[in-house]
C-alpha cells in the first residue's frame, strides 16, 4: 500500500499500446500532469518517438507473442519499485482468423489474454503500490459480443467483429474478478469505453471496420484520440472510491451500461480459470 509520505510525489503509470491513438495521447497528458509515465508499445519506431517527445522511458511488447510479455513483465519488475497505474491498453481488431505461435485465436490473446498475463505477473508489486488496474474495454462487448465460454478461441463460429466484442467483454468480466479477489489488498480495477476513436488500431482488420476507421470521411465523424486518451487520463489521475467507483465499467467519465453477462460473477470467475490455465498461471 502507498505510504503517506509519497502523497503529491509524481506516480508510475504503465500505459500499454501507448505509441498511438488513446495510449499516446493518455501518455501525453499525464506526464504533462507531473506523472511519470511508462510507454509500452510494439512498433520500435513509434514507441520510441512518442517516449522521447514527452521525455519518458519505454519498453516493447507485441501481445501477439506472449514470451513477449513475460520478457516485458520481468522488466517492469526491475525497472520500477512501484507501478501506481496499469493501463491494459494494448489491442486491436483483426480480419480472418489467425492463430499465433502461443495457439489461441489473435483477438482474444492480443486483447484479453497478454493484459491478463501482464497484470498477474505484476501482482504482488501492485498489490504493495495500491495500484490501479485500468482495462480499455469498448461498447464492442455490449454491440457485437456472441460470448460463448466453452469456445473462447472461435473455433465454431468466427467473425472479426464477434471476436472483439467477446475480447472487450472478456476485459469487463476480467475487471470484476480482479475487483473481486483482490479489492480487500488495495488493488482497484475499472474498464471503460473510449469512445469510437479515429485511430490505427483496425488497420489490420478488413470490411466495414477498416473502412469506417481509415477512410478519411467517417474518421470525421469519429473521436479524436486526444478525447479517447482523456478517459483514460479521467481514471489514471483519478482517486478509486472518489472519482469513479472500483470494479465499474465507465463511458464518457461516467458509469456505464455493458453487456449483461459481465454482471455475471460466475462467468467471471470461469473466464479468470481458463485464461489462468492458458497461460500456464
Amino acid at each position: 500500500m502507498a505510504d503517506a509520505a509519497d502523497v503529491g510525489a509524481p506516480r508510475t503509470i504503465v500505459i500499454t499500446g501507448a505509441s498511438d491513438g488513446i495510449g499516446a495521447a493518455a501518455a501525453r497528458q499525464l506526464q504533462a500532469a507531473g506523472e511519470h509515465v511508462v510507454v509500452v508499445g510494439r512498433n520500435p519506431e513509434k514507441t520510441r518517438r512518442v517516449a522521447e517527445e514527452i521525455g519518458a522511458p519505454w519498453h516493447l511488447a507485441d501481445y501477439a507473442q506472449l514470451g513477449q510479455v513475460r520478457d516485458l513483465a520481468a522488466a517492469l519488475r526491475d525497472s520500477y519499485p512501484r507501478i501506481d497505474v496499469l493501463a491494459n491498453n494494448a489491442g486491436g481488431i483483426f480480419g480472418e482468423r489467425v492463430v499465433t505461435e502461443d495457439g489461441f485465436e489473435l483477438t482474444f490473446q492480443v486483447n484479453h489474454l497478454g493484459g491478463f498475463l501482464l497484470t498477474n505477473l505484476l501482482r504482488d508489486r501492485l498489490v504493495d503500490s495500491g495500484a490501479s488496474v485500468i482495462q480499455t474495454s469498448s461498447v464492442a462487448a455490449q454491440r457485437f459480443a456472441r460470448f460463448d465460454i466453452d469456445d473462447l478461441q472461435g473455433k465454431r463460429r468466427y467473425t472479426a467483429g464477434a471476436a472483439y466484442g467477446n475480447a472487450k467483454l472478456a476485459n469487463v468480466l476480467f475487471t470484476k474478478e480482479l475487483h473481486r479477489r483482490f479489492s480487500r489488498d488495495g488493488l482497484r480495477a475499472v474498464a471503460f469505453h473510449p469512445g469510437a476513436v479515429a485511430t490505427s488500431f483496425a488497420g489490420a482488420s478488413e470490411g466495414p471496420w477498416r473502412f469506417m476507421y481509415t477512410n478519411p470521411v467517417t474518421k470525421r465523424l469519429l473521436t479524436t484520440p486526444e478525447q479517447g486518451g482523456s478517459r483514460l487520463t479521467f481514471l489514471a489521475a483519478g482517486t478509486p472510491g472518489i472519482d469513479w467507483r472500483p470494479g465499474g465499467y465507465y463511458s464518457g467519465n461516467k458509469p456505464a451500461r455493458t453487456n449483461p453477462l459481465a454482471a455475471d460473477p460466475a462467468l467471471a470467475r470461469m473466464l479468470w480459470e481458463r485464461s489462468a490455465e492458458m497461460v500456464g498461471l
